[in-house]
């Protein structure tokens, strides 16, 4: 039907059609912020429209929402004669239509969802000038809006009620907008070719979260693991259980250090956890005064779903480590059954241990992918080898070694493959974390040596071994330098299936550095194409629930049943700080269509307090500096050998040591002022360099108003780090009685002052009596991990048994004492 508006050539040709070519990954411009009337991204119909049809690439449509818009249509003009249906059905027909366009919630100035959606879609002043001379006995049929039936017979009024705040978008003209149409579908970029997505806040208040995974059985419920040794489950609505699903911390080595590489390091599901309820775990844990890495098996408990039994722990591997870093701590499943293990080379520098180092050794545990069977293992051996792992006949070598010749892989996954293709299925991907100069992305192969320590990356690092013509080293397929990062995190291949633009992309990160990057696979060369992720600028992010900031420490990357892509990352790199947060990755340029991706969960039995989600985190709207170096592939050299004369490269700091060096470099301190939330540590440093559109957290701003659970500290000396403890509740201060009082309580208030560690849990009015106020809290009962004391057990508000000689007060502190 032809639109009565470019019948008359006003600056279109032919019949209103919004052609849009196929949706493709492509560097554009930003500017366009397509978004539905439901507030989310537009799509591409899954069946053609027969009604809306200038929208039937790309819009808000399916071909059910099509039908009813083409109902409403008939109902309409069934009011009309011949003539007027000929002279008024082209611009009904339009004006109904644009539910269906990209820009509808521009359209009908509903960008904010706390505001009403208008009824009619913003018009052009000379459109909307036609429409009410031909056709105005149409608008009391098109709209209830009373409002507008009042201004019906005033076209002035009528045409400046329809008038939208940013006149770019009204309509018809935005489709001639070459601006506005021509990157529709596409994910954005900056100047610089950075890829713009966005976030969802999906958990917080972790340490250090270092592995994710999902049961596979359903519920769609996952469990996220902290470094001390808790892992925590969570429900599909993002509620978290007030008890752990596991707890070892007693026996996890680690500390409070910055940059502590021991610690619980991986947790894995069996792929029949359904049935057999197993899982795995990585930890680091010391026995008779030696380090060693520990991998178990636990089952889940007979009487609670959400709990392991930790009783069931069976010890499956020890390896000694020789040295506090490069523990690896990778554990997964491949699509062959089996169960990879991957390890570090033993620590330090340079992979010193032995004439070729641990890497190299095929007889040590250390610097490898080991490969074991832990099926039907419920009587005889904990483990047995697969008959085809590759160095079973060789006998020096270990038979649990899979793959050799890595230093310290940190993160792998396994891909799902294209989920109607399935190209790409059970491909292993993994980062390794390099030494001094280069950082690398690898696939693991079985059989393979991936070349540590003679080589780095692309580059030789020990030469005379690099020359070894018996090296026969597999190339990773990417590689960067240390100015772009210093501690590769992996990532996973995106193959969910909401954000159709990301399908294919490895999306991977670096701890240090803050980036997100993305690989993809050039079908024509074979080569792996680089390109970065940025936070959406401007408008990009500005949907319901998104946010374009994250913490700089990517820690770790996640999928979840349905295979879509999470990250985690902190802003104090340290096991005992709350400041680790989830986050989901979203493309704002196009979504999947209605009910494609939807699921029903299977209900979970719950038998804990459940933990409601909190989301804290702001979006970001002011614009930021986009400078810093782009990262380029590093290219695989010609492969002649160094000469023989070459001395081996000296073993050098690695990322690691040059990290706790700025550290200590570092001069920070910490106010406790009255917020209901842990400030960020701002991290200032080398690494604040050069990073574009990435939004670094900062300390959060004091709210207007005090919340309930805000504390403050009191003392006559005037110091920030400690005193009585005092709790605004309910519209005033009080103190909190120390009854029950411990460290673990202490714990909590240091924490939400902003303070890294508590020192002490002090009673008995330590710090002076509060007798001003009234005694507020009593018998308060805390885990440690919580929020606030109010989500800590306690007696009811304002009642207690004691008196103000037992005021209740803390010592924090920013280091470790």
């Amino acid at each position: 039907m032809l639109n009565r508006y470019c019948k008359q050539g006003r600056g279109c040709l032919g019949p209103v059609s919004l052609v849009i070519f196929a949706v493709i990954w492509r560097i554009t411009p930003v500017v366009p912020h397509p978004q539905c009337l439901d507030f989310k991204p537009p799509f591409q119909p899954p069946e053609e429209l027969t009604f809306c049809v200038m929208y039937k690439n790309f819009g808000c449509c399916d071909s059910t929402k099509d039908r009813e818009l083409m109902d409403k249509f008939y109902r309409i003009m069934d009011n009309f004669d011949y003539y007027g249906y000929a002279k008024c059905a082209g611009y009904v027909q339009d004006i109904i239509c644009q539910e269906c366009s990209p820009f509808a919630a521009h359209l009908y100035d509903a960008e904010d969802s706390s505001t009403p959606v208008k009824t009619l879609p913003g018009l052009c002043g000379d459109y909307c000038s036609e429409f009410w001379l031909k056709c105005r006995s149409t608008i009391t049929l098109l709209t209830g809006d009373l409002q507008l039936e009042e201004l019906e017979q005033d076209r002035d009024r009528f045409c400046q009620y329809l008038q939208l705040g940013d006149p770019d978008y009204c309509y018809p003209h935005l489709l001639v907008n070459e601006q506005l149409t021509r990157n529709l579908g596409r994910v954005t970029a900056n100047s610089e070719g950075c890829l713009q997505l966005c976030l969802e806040e999906v958990a917080n208040g972790l340490r250090n979260p270092l592995a994710m995974v999902h049961a596979n059985d359903g519920t769609h419920r996952f469990f996220i693991a902290e470094q001390v040794g808790l892992v925590w489950t969570y429900l599909p609505d993002r509620s978290r259980l007030a008890k752990p699903f596991l707890n070892i911390s007693a026996v996890v080595l680690t500390s409070p250090w910055e940059g502590d590489e021991r610690g619980f390091l991986g947790l894995v599901l069996h792929p029949y956890f359904k049935f057999n309820g197993k899982l795995y775990v990585y930890y680091s844990v010391e026995v008779d005064f030696e380090e060693k890495i520990r991998i178990s098996e636990f089952r889940i408990s007979a009487s609670d779903m959400n709990a392991v039994d930790h009783s069931s722990e069976r010890i499956i591997l020890e390896v000694d480590e020789p040295s506090s870093n490069h523990n690896g701590g990778q554990l997964l499943f491949a699509d062959d059954g089996y169960l990879y293990i991957f390890t570090g080379d033993g620590g330090m520098a340079g992979d010193p241990f032995g004439k070729f180092g641990n890497s190299q050794n095929k007889s040590a545990l250390l610097g490898k992918v080991l490969r074991i069977d832990v099926d039907n293992n419920d009587r005889g051996p904990l483990y047995t080898i697969p008959p085809d792992n590759p160095f079973i006949h060789e006998p020096q070598a270990r038979p649990e070694v899979y793959a050799y010749g890595v230093r310290n892989m940190w993160r792998c996954s396994v891909d799902r493959g294209d989920p109607i293709t399935r190209e790409g299925k059970g491909r292993i991907f993994c980062g390794d974390v390099g030494q001094n100069k280069y950082e690398e992305v690898d696939i693991i192969e079985k059989g393979k040596n991936y070349g540590w320590r003679a080589k780095e990356g692309f580059s030789c690092y020990d030469k005379k071994l690099c020359a070894n013509s018996s090296l026969d080293d597999v190339l990773p397929i990417y590689a960067y330098p240390h100015k772009m990062g210093k501690s590769v995190t992996g990532g996973y291949v995106y193959r969910g299936c909401e954000y159709p633009n990301m399908k294919g992309m490895y999306i991977f990160g670096d701890f240090m550095s803050g980036r997100l990057m993305i690989l993809q696979e050039n079908k024509r060369t074979r080569q792996w194409d680089y390109n970065e992720i940025c936070m959406g600028t401007g408008q990009t992010c500005m949907f319901p629930g998104l946010i374009n900031n994250y913490y700089q420490y990517i820690i770790s990357f996640a999928e979840d049943e349905a295979g879509e892509l999470y990250f985690m990352s902190t802003g104090v790199p340290s096991a005992t700080s709350y400041s680790g947060v989830v986050y989901k990755l979203v493309d704002p340029s196009r979504r999947a269509p209605p009910r494609k991706c939807h699921y029903d969960p299977l209900p979970v039995k719950v038998k804990s307090r459940l933990i409601n989600f909190v989301p804290k985190e702001k979006l970001v709207v002011e614009s930021l500096p986009n400078k810093r170096p782009k990262a380029k592939a590093t290219k695989a050299p010609v492969r002649h050998p160094p000469r023989a004369t070459e001395a081996p490269q000296p073993a050098t700091p690695d990322w690691l040591e040059e990290f706790m060096q700025i550290l200590r470099n570092q001069q920070e301190t910490t106010t406790a002022t009255p917020t209901t939330t842990k400030p960020a540590k701002s991290r200032k440093g080398s690494r604040e360099k050069g990073r574009q559109g990435r939004r670094r957290k900062g300390h959060r701003q004091l709210e207007s108003a005090i919340q309930n659970g805000t504390l403050r500290l009191v003392n006559k000396e005037g110091m920030h780090n400690q005193g009585r403890v005092e709790i605004y509740i309910q519209n005033e201060w009080g103190t909190v009685c120390d009854d029950l009082w411990n460290i673990k309580a202490a714990a909590v208030v240091c924490r939400q002052l902003g303070f890294l560690y508590v020192v002490r849990a002090s009673k008995k009015a330590q710090f002076g009596e509060g007798k001003h106020l009234r005694i507020l809290l009593d018998d308060v009962q805390c885990e440690g991990y919580e929020d606030s004391l109010l989500d800590c057990k306690h007696a009811e508000i304002g009642i207690h048994n004691c008196d103000h000689q037992e005021d209740a007060g803390v010592i924090c502190g920013n280091e470790e004492y």
